[in-house]
């Protein structure tokens, strides 16, 4: 063991001139010394520190989620006429397919599936696939989140992970043992988890969001003007959206118009194409490549864009974010044509979303210095692609929020505002919006309505659907 340790640093330290070489050649020197290796102590002192664990909250979740699962199973062996093991994949094929005669729609080589997206397109047939759908969402937070993490916490209730910085081909930091990025945030059921992720007493949890960060980049790498203004303008991105590709007054776009142009915002940053969005809409496939259209119409600077990144990347091989941070796209010279448009995808997507884990990246350095320069108590928690945590005590909140709003901004010098929401909270899931004092420079908090908290839950679902 000791022998192939000490053979492992030495082929790293003679690797290191070689490497160091390519990073220089790459134009990269500067990134991996600036923002990665900065990075590194930055991510250790937040592993260290951990998140504090609501185990009360959890063992409460447990009984409560096991409750529903008991009561789900007993409906749904109700329609079946008899129990079966619902978490067998090969005993709900038997159930859907033969005893209830439902439409097969998809095989794998040795059955016919029950995965989600077959199960999603056979709800409306029968009563008993969405009890099933509820049962699996259900079972799948109790085993996985419920009841795995209060064993997973230090003696002082404390969860600690591991970043991972070289994983995600974007730049985007991931995370281990436990994954903190993966916490749910689509359904209600779901965001019910992060209601355990809490402040100890007497202090306070500080959230930082980026508003839109993708999409401001997208205005920025497009220089759209329509879409430049727009941010400039602080518009409702969305309603700004319908209302120049439906060509309709602001006043007159309703919320399902609205909804179309949120997702085709977000579908465009991430090469989605008219199958996708009519999937995701569920509508016909004519009408989604109609809408795209009508999109590039209204914002001919982001056809142009996206045009020019694919032609980018097959003629270089790969592309880049705004600091110089390269995926190398090899999908772009297969054969098989879905290989190749996924890498169009890539090539789309990866300068703008690799440019904001770059910003991420930069602002969580800059605040931790900050931190420190200040001698703050407060702490940097977590951080989960766009949202920064902190913990901090009512003395320091509103220093600390100051603080971060402005490096977060300041993060990446781009042609459009960059906006971060703040929230604070005793929960990472109940959390007041926290804002600026206009006329003294204070700040104070304003509960979320019900609307914000819908907006808000709205906005990151999408997000994450088109992520995953």
């Amino acid at each position: 063991m000791a022998r192939r340790a000490a053979a492992e640093a030495l082929t790293a330290l003679l690797a290191q001139p070689i490497l160091r070489g390519q990073l220089v050649d790459g134009g990269l020197a500067q990134l991996f010394d600036e923002v990665e290796m900065a990075l590194l102590p930055v991510l250790a002192r937040m592993e260290k520190a951990g998140v504090r664990i609501d185990l009360e909250a959890l063992s409460a979740m447990s009984e409560e989620f096991g409750a529903t699962l008991a009561d789900l199973e007993t409906r749904i062996y109700a329609f079946v006429g008899h129990e079966f093991n619902i978490g067998s994949p090969r005993q709900l094929e038997t159930v859907l397919f033969d005893q209830l005669e439902l439409p097969s729609t998809k095989r794998t080589r040795t059955s016919r599936s029950t995965d989600a997206s077959v199960l999603e397109e056979l709800r409306d047939k029968h009563e008993v696939v969405g009890l099933i759908l509820e049962h699996r969402q259900v079972s799948k937070l109790k085993s996985t989140y419920v009841d795995a993490l209060p064993t997973l916490v230090d003696d002082l209730a404390r969860l600690h992970t591991t970043y991972q910085q070289a994983v995600a081909a974007t730049g985007r930091l991931s995370s281990t043992d436990p994954n903190l990025q993966n916490i749910p945030i689509r359904t209600a059921l779901g965001r019910r988890i992060r209601r355990a992720f809490v402040a100890p007493a007497g202090k306070l949890l500080l959230g930082a969001d980026y508003s839109q960060q993708e999409l401001r980049i997208l205005a920025h790498v497009s220089q759209d003007p329509g879409l430049k203004a727009d941010f400039a303008a602080h518009a409702d991105i969305h309603l700004a959206a319908a209302a120049r590709v439906l060509g309709l007054a602001p006043d007159a776009v309703g919320p399902k118009e609205r909804s179309v142009a949120k997702m085709i915002n977000y579908g465009i940053a991430y090469g989605l194409s008219d199958f996708g969005l009519a999937q995701r809409l569920n509508i016909p496939r004519e009408e989604a490549h109609v809408f795209i259209e009508d999109y590039y119409a209204a914002y001919p600077g982001i056809r142009r864009y996206t045009t020019e990144m694919k032609i980018l990347a097959r003629d270089q091989g790969f592309v880049t974010t705004l600091l110089g941070r390269r995926r190398y796209l090899p999908e772009l010279a297969a054969r098989n044509q879905a290989l190749r448009s996924s890498g169009e995808r890539m090539a789309i997507n990866m300068p703008i979303q690799g440019t904001a884990a770059d910003g991420m990246k930069i602002a969580m350095v800059r605040i931790d210095e900050a931190l420190r320069e200040r001698g703050l108590r407060s702490q940097m928690l977590l951080q989960v692609h766009d949202e920064l945590i902190f913990e901090t005590d009512e003395d320091e909140l509103a220093q600390l929020a100051g603080m971060v709003r402005d490096i977060m901004r300041s993060a990446l010098p781009l042609d459009v505002p960059l906006e971060v929401d703040l929230k604070v909270g005793s929960n990472w899931e109940q959390m007041d919006r926290y804002l600026p004092t206009d006329d003294d420079g204070g700040w104070h908090r304003v509960p979320k309505s019900a609307g914000d908290v819908a907006r808000e839950e709205a906005e990151e679902e999408v997000a994450a659907e088109l992520v995953t």
